[in-house]
Parts: structure tokens; C-alpha cells; sequence
């Protein structure tokens, strides 16, 4: 499994803090640094199953299961942030999870 996980990615979580004028940050900080993970771009028939389902998916990641792990998080990968759409767990045996992400970043 080592060489299938070649990848290293960061998981990041929004953290809302209160100002002192009464109003909310939202920050997003590292939740999980140097993750092993396979990254692999959608072919153009996957993308367009994935679109259809989650918007618009522009790759799939893999990772060893990882208790936490939320569709409001992103991941920093080469240095670009990708926003999680879908987290699929493994059905059988959790031994990993897909992630289904794109780079269209929003404020969640």
C-alpha cells in the first residue's frame, strides 16, 4: 500500500472565532498535516458521473481511514487548496477513504 499512497496531503478545518466587536472569523487551519493519499485527476467520463451527483468533482483522493474526516474541510495538495464534496468510506473493512474534491473554493 505505501506506493499507492505516494502523495502527501494536508487536511485543513474552518475554525470560527469571535472578534471583539462581536463578529466571526473564519480561518482554516491545518487539521491533519503530511496524510498519505493517492490523487488522481477524473477522466472525463468519471468527471461527468461525479458532476451529476456532487457538482463539479475535478479529482478523487484516496487516504487511509481517518476517523473526522467532514465534507466542510479542504485539502492542501501541491500548493492547491481543493474543497471536499464527498467523503466515501470504504463499505467493507474501513481500510481507506475516498475523497471527492474540486478546486472551486467558497466561504464554507
Amino acid at each position: 500500500m505505501a506506493g499507492k499512497y505516494r502523495h502527501r496531503i494536508h487536511l485543513l478545518a474552518s475554525v470560527v472565532t469571535r472578534d471583539p466587536l462581536g463578529g466571526d472569523t473564519r480561518e482554516w487551519r491545518t487539521w491533519k498535516p503530511d496524510v498519505p493519499a493517492e490523487v488522481v485527476p477524473l477522466s472525463g467520463r468519471e468527471f461527468t458521473a461525479a458532476s451529476a451527483e456532487h457538482g463539479q468533482v475535478t479529482a478523487r483522493m484516496e487516504i487511509p481511514y481517518l476517523p473526522g474526516v467532514l465534507n466542510t474541510m479542504r485539502v492542501l495538495f501541491d500548493e492547491q487548496v481543493y474543497e471536499i464534496r464527498a467523503v466515501l468510506p470504504d463499505a467493507t473493512a474501513r481500510r481507506h477513504l475516498t475523497l471527492m474534491v474540486d478546486v472551486g473554493l467558497s466561504d464554507g
